[in-house]
């Protein structure tokens, strides 16, 4: 046995390979034999990490979010900048990583979000928990930018990070419908004017 197999973490490769594949597909055409072939796993061990495709859309979803948000974490906690500058440097991140491969993106939640809401309620529940705690981050920083004068806000908060997190989304799916950044520019300049940014 070679010295990667005995560090392989066969989950985490699934999980990971699942998300490119589902990222770039979408969930319903990606077959679970896709999967396991492209990191070389064989069928059988699936289930001995999995009960079905859909707890391991729901595994799958949680570690995305779980990258995500430390990724957020990271922008949203940079101590040299005020929170008006990290609002809009989250919001830079999000359409560069919406950018590559003619505007195709790699945010599972844009990709999944519509497919699964009506397919699998433990990955819709998944999808929701970690919109969520994006919104909450949100609306934390929506409130720093406020205390520290960086922002002339005075509005609800919660309502603006919602508000915000929806037309990023919806500016995501219209970036890959037209195959151009000019949906998520335009979120850029609606996010500066709701914040007076």
């Amino acid at each position: 046995m070679t010295t990667k197999n005995l560090n392989r973490d066969t989950r985490t490769d699934l999980l990971l390979a699942a998300e490119r594949s589902f990222a770039h597909k979408g969930y319903a055409a990606v077959g679970i034999n896709e999967v396991l072939s492209s990191v070389g796993v064989p069928k059988g061990s699936f289930y001995h990490y999995f009960s079905s495709k859909d707890a391991f859309g729901e595994a799958v979803i949680a570690r995305y979010f779980e990258q995500y948000l430390a990724e957020m974490d990271e922008i949203l906690t940079a101590a040299d900048q005020d929170w008006a500058s990290r609002i809009m440097a989250y919001f830079a991140s999000w359409r560069d990583s919406q950018s590559f491969a003619e505007c195709e993106g790699k945010c599972l939640a844009v990709k999944l979000s519509a497919e699964v809401a009506d397919m699998s309620e433990p990955m819709r529940l998944a999808l929701k928990a970690g919109t969520t705690q994006i919104v909450e981050r949100l609306e934390r920083a929506i409130t720093g930018a406020a205390g520290d004068g960086s922002s002339p806000f005075t509005g609800d908060a919660r309502a603006t990070a919602e508000a915000l997190y929806q037309l990023w989304l919806g500016a995501s799916v219209m970036a890959k419908v037209h195959r151009s950044l000019v949906p998520l520019d335009n979120a850029a300049a609606v996010t500066r004017q709701l914040l007076g940014i």
